[in-house]
């Protein structure tokens, strides 16, 4: 292990990995699995699966992106189930991090493109950059399985071992996602940075007063949050 990597196993503001319901979620979905890389297979599958991808739940509220939260909500969109799989990374021992990107949805429904002033771009949208055998891997959990058969795109797999990224081409060969600019990685979430990304591109759907965020979580005990 490097050593830049003691902080990528640390709660922090939103990635709240010592939580109970974090921790015992993390216990059950790890069970027997010994190695790293089977423990953050089970991970990836089970915040895929048992959160339900929802674009609609964007929030101003900072507590709905603690990792805690996306758990007992049961549904959220790409960046909140990224937090939740970066933070029960980190309770199976396993460091990760956050990490973003713009991305263009090609097969984007006409509601969600009208509320998103007529464009197919997601800006900061959220993935796990995850450590194993000593490589950072990129992992997406943002589409559960059932929604894909929904579009007939199958399901981002994880295998331990190579980036789990969204798909740029559906079964039929139609293009479906694009990634178009790295955003960077992060210890914790910079949520005031994207909420300020999201009006300025999709304007007061997801208007956001930064006093709120930076009220609510300047500092954690014993931990270094990323909103200053």
């Amino acid at each position: 292990m490097s050593k830049t990597t003691p902080s990528f196993l640390e709660p922090t503001a939103f990635l709240d990995s010592d939580h109970e319901d974090v921790r015992a979620f993390t216990a059950a979905t790890v069970g027997d699995a010994i190695t790293d890389r089977d423990k953050a297979i089970r991970l990836f599958a089970a915040v895929r699966d048992q959160v339900w991808y929802d674009p609609y739940t964007v929030s101003e509220e900072p507590a709905h992106y603690r990792a805690s939260h996306v758990l007992s909500a049961g549904r959220a969109y790409c960046v909140p189930k990224a937090v939740l799989l970066t933070a029960v990374c980190r309770a199976a021992k396993i460091p990760a991090r956050l990490g973003f990107a713009d991305v263009r949805n090609h097969l984007q429904t006409e509601t969600l493109r009208a509320r998103m002033g007529g464009t197919d771009l997601f800006v900061y949208h959220g993935y796990s950059s995850i450590l194993i055998d000593g490589r950072w891997l990129k992992a997406t959990p943002a589409f559960n399985s059932e929604l894909c058969a929904r579009f007939g795109v199958p399901p981002v797999e994880f295998d331990g071992e190579h980036h789990a990224l969204m798909h740029a081409f559906t079964a039929s060969g139609t293009q479906h996602m694009e990634y178009v600019r790295d955003r960077g990685v992060f210890d914790d979430l910079p949520l005031r940075e994207i909420l300020d990304a999201l009006r300025v591109t999709y304007g007061p759907m997801s208007a956001a007063s930064a006093d709120v965020v930076d009220d609510a979580f300047t500092a954690r005990s014993g931990v270094e949050s990323e909103l200053r």
